[in-house]
């Protein structure tokens, strides 16, 4: 456990009783959590869906199952939070989506929201960052090749990517949400990321 984590405190203050280092504690991780619904949840249920009721599903779920954890203690906090935030985002894709994608004629593929400054993340690799006007246009078309070279990546390319530089997780923290070594983890995010950077080339010469 990184001795550096701020979870770590709360969660020992927490298990000695402490009702209210538990409530520090989820609102420690809300905003990371909110972010990681709005990347993960699809598209086409941005209308529908507000990331922030999952997020609070979420975190009245971990209260309740919060001792549960402590017995355990099967993932960093963090992960785990995430966790019973992912099973939430899955089941509403099942209960949003379900039918359509049982239609094999309408099957698509889930289509995350990925923000514009977390995709940016990756884009700035290709590009340097700037706010002029001329170049906020190439900034946008950048953000559509990534978009377009993730969605060509394999799930497991794709997931390891997501967690890494668009959802911000630290190796440890990816690891254990892909249920993986940290050194499994590095290999994955290191071929991961040759596989996107040729693509990305491939994208980018193509439209010289």
């Amino acid at each position: 456990m990184p001795h550096n984590d701020p979870s770590e405190p709360l969660i020992r203050r927490a298990a000695g009783g402490d009702s209210e280092a538990l409530n520090e504690l989820l609102q420690l991780n809300r905003k990371r959590l909110r972010h990681m619904v709005a990347i993960q949840l699809d598209s086409r249920l941005q209308a529908r869906i507000d990331p922030s009721d999952i997020v609070q599903e979420a975190m009245v779920e971990a209260s309740r199952r919060f001792p549960d954890y402590l017995t355990s203690r099967p993932l960093p906090f963090y992960p785990w939070l995430r966790q019973l935030a992912m099973d939430r985002i899955r089941k509403v894709h099942r209960n949003h989506l379900g039918r359509e994608r049982r239609d094999v004629r309408r099957e698509v593929p889930l289509q995350p929201l990925l923000p514009d400054e977390s995709v940016e993340q990756l884009a700035a690799q290709f590009v340097q960052r700037t706010s002029s006007p001329s170049h906020r246009l190439v900034r946008r078309e950048l953000r559509a090749k990534v978009r377009e070279a993730l969605a060509r990546l394999n799930d497991d390319d794709r997931e390891v990517l997501v967690l890494r530089y668009l959802e911000h997780l630290s190796g440890a923290e990816a690891a254990a949400a892909l249920g993986i070594s940290e050194a499994a983890q590095r290999m994955r995010q290191l071929r991961a990321l040759q596989k996107f950077q040729k693509l990305m080339t491939q994208l980018l010469e193509g439209d010289e």
